[in-house]
């Protein structure tokens, strides 16, 4: 057992509880606050959602023990809260409930939105409650009753507070104590930096959360392959969606990376450091990027070394990419296809690289949008044949 002491509340609490509790099991069945609701236990529907360090957090899939010193607040924690006070009225107003058993989740959830958005965009709306789900109003009445209270509070000249008043990086409880000891956890920075600090020339070091190996091969000596990664302009231009928004310098750019997945486009924009070694042929890209339509944020990292090969007469380019993306953008991502997506990317950029060093693209621009649908189409073929590849030997082997 564990003793675990955090604010609930705002009210200190100190109680035991195994690992294993969940945060949702802690307050509900040893403190007696059962206005937060269980449902699938899996952190998919949402009921479970309370303010961990002011963000919602599914408590169903938080242990209690990673909360220590934490503050929490529960939906009874927020009876005398200015804004829930004014969405528990829009509810009722706008037959926002039914059964009830989503809305103590779903009003913590809306009450993020009211705090964060703007305006009362319906779309950005529906998007932020797409974690909690609902089997009886067909959320038209919960948009209608959210959508109220922001247009009310925009009215009386309240104006949004920047992050919903977020004051750290990473996910909800992050920077916290670690369970049964006293130092604090470093904060995990899952997320790209506000774009003020781009302004600033701030381009931090961090951690991928994802990291690829590639490499590909240039019939080019090592020499000139090394000056053409110099060449930050022309590098550019062989990249895929990228574009440059200012004149660049030997040691930071700011351009624009355009994509589109299906139904989806985002344009991140932001800046990168860019770092040489001339004795070891090697050297970094760094950059921090955010999509201001979803709300996505990206941090990315190449790094390249170059070696001979033939003697010198051709050169083998080896690479290394990581990167670290949140937000919506970040629900369509999945490891397997971004591999995938990534060999056939690293081709594209090979090719354009070989293009631009034997002067075959000279003044060609980079496209001003790079669609998946044509990429993902050969990554289903390529699937598709190792599948059939697979199922043929073994047939002939039997």
């Amino acid at each position: 057992m564990n003793t675990i002491a955090l604010q609930i509340n705002r009210r200190a609490v100190e109680a035991s509880a195994e690992p294993r509790t969940s945060l949702a099991d802690f307050v509900r069945d040893r403190l007696d606050l059962t206005g937060t609701h269980l449902g699938c236990e899996h952190g998919v529907c949402g009921a479970c959602t309370v303010l961990l360090d002011g963000v919602p957090a599914r408590s169903c899939i938080t242990y209690a023990a990673a909360c220590q010193g934490a503050d929490v607040t529960t939906i009874e924690g927020l009876d005398d809260d200015e804004v829930t006070t004014e969405l528990r009225a829009a509810f009722t107003r706008e037959h926002a409930l039914q059964c009830g058993y989503c809305t103590p989740g779903m009003l913590v959830s809306a009450r993020d939105l009211v705090l964060r958005l703007p305006d009362a965009d319906e779309q950005r709306i529906r998007v932020g409650l797409s974690g909690n789900l609902c089997r009886c109003t067909g959320y038209v009445g919960i948009v209608r009753a959210v959508q109220s209270v922001i247009e009310a509070r925009r009215a009386r000249n309240i104006a949004p507070l920047a992050d919903g008043g977020r004051t750290i990086l990473g996910p909800a409880g992050s920077g916290r104590a670690a369970p049964g000891g006293s130092e604090p956890r470093p904060a995990r920075t899952v997320s790209a930096p506000a774009p003020d600090s781009v302004a600033r020339g701030i381009i931090p070091d961090f951690t991928p959360a994802t990291v690829l190996d590639q490499s590909f091969t240039l019939a080019h000596p090592l020499a000139k392959v090394f000056a053409m990664f110099d060449d930050i302009a022309g590098v550019a231009s062989c990249l895929p969606g990228v574009s440059l928004t200012g004149i660049p310098s030997s040691e930071r750019v700011e351009g624009e990376f355009r994509v589109r997945l299906g139904p989806i486009s985002a344009a991140f924009q932001g800046a990168a450091r860019v770092e040489r070694d001339p004795a070891t042929l090697s050297g970094r890209i760094l950059g921090i990027g955010t999509d201001q339509r979803s709300h996505s944020a990206t941090q990315g990292e190449i790094r390249y070394r170059l070696l001979p090969l033939e003697g010198g007469a051709a050169t083998v380019v080896e690479l290394s990419i990581g990167y670290t993306l949140t937000g919506l953008l970040a629900q369509v991502g999945r490891p397997g296809l971004v591999r995938d997506l990534a060999k056939r990317l690293v081709a594209e950029f090979a090719a354009n690289l070989d293009r631009h060093m034997s002067g075959a693209s000279s003044g060609r621009a980079a496209p001003a949008e790079l669609s998946f649908r044509s990429v993902a189409s050969d990554v289903l073929r390529a699937r598709l044949a190792r599948m059939f590849s697979r199922v043929t030997g073994k047939s002939g082997a039997e």
